[in-house]
């Protein structure tokens, strides 16, 4: 699992888009999107610079959460 922060994800709307985002990359995807702590969460087999591209292309600025285990 790889968990970014999305600093400017503000609502369910932004939820999601950046859903989609993600599932556009790997359809299997397993999502957790958290907006009150602006983090997203993925497991997946993709590569995790796919799922940022694919979530700054729908107008966000995903970065890979540090602080994670």
């Amino acid at each position: 699992m790889t968990k970014f922060k999305v600093s400017d994800m503000t609502c369910g709307h932004c939820a999601g888009v950046v859903t989609e985002a993600v599932k556009g990359v790997d359809p299997k995807a397993q999502v957790s999107v958290d907006v009150m702590s602006k983090s997203v969460s993925i497991t997946s087999a993709a590569d995790n610079q796919k799922f940022i591209a694919a979530i700054r292309e729908a107008g966000y600025d995903p970065q890979v959460d540090v602080s994670q285990p």
